[in-house]
């Protein structure tokens, strides 16, 4: 597999279905990691995906010959992305194709927002590493379980054609 043969578009409704297969094979590591089935990628339902899908978000998916192999999702709160959900399956990790997925993400969203933000669970090494050599930095932990501390993470985005 060539990195560069995966297309990287907005994904619709109609991706719903393979966007939580996805979502749910490279999320069940994390939930292993910290012991929990219950993450909430791991409980969203097809017809909550199908909302997010078709409202404001910003939604992109990573195509490989027709298979849908990730997908990362930004919302807004004012001038902030709030970057979410970047998974890829689980038998492509590690080749690139979640840092395409942040880097296009981050692309998309510049001219509407100042900022990224995004959190990762203290455990999950590779997401701390991949993150930080994207230019993310840590603002702050917050214990959200016994098992489990989010690490917020932050990268001011330079608007298109002025960096």
């Amino acid at each position: 597999m060539s990195v560069e043969t995966v297309v990287i578009e907005r994904a619709g409704p109609e991706d719903a279905g393979e966007v939580m297969t996805v979502q749910r094979a490279a999320y069940v590591t994390e939930a292993q990691l910290y012991g929990d089935p219950f993450i909430p990628p791991l409980v969203e339902s097809a017809e909550q995906l199908r909302k997010v899908l078709a409202g404001d978000a910003v939604v992109l998916k990573a195509v490989l010959g027709g298979r849908l192999v990730g997908a990362v999702r930004a919302q807004f709160n004012d001038r902030t992305c709030l970057v979410g959900r970047l998974v890829v399956v689980p038998d492509l990790q590690g080749r690139g194709i979640g840092r395409r997925l942040l880097t296009a993400l981050e692309g998309e969203v510049a001219g509407r927002a100042d900022a990224c933000v995004l959190f990762t669970g203290h455990l999950s090494e590779s997401n701390l590493r991949l993150y930080r050599s994207l230019g993310y930095a840590e603002v702050r932990r917050e214990r959200v379980a016994a098992h489990l501390t989010h690490v917020h993470m932050r990268k001011p985005l330079v608007p298109a054609g002025t960096g």
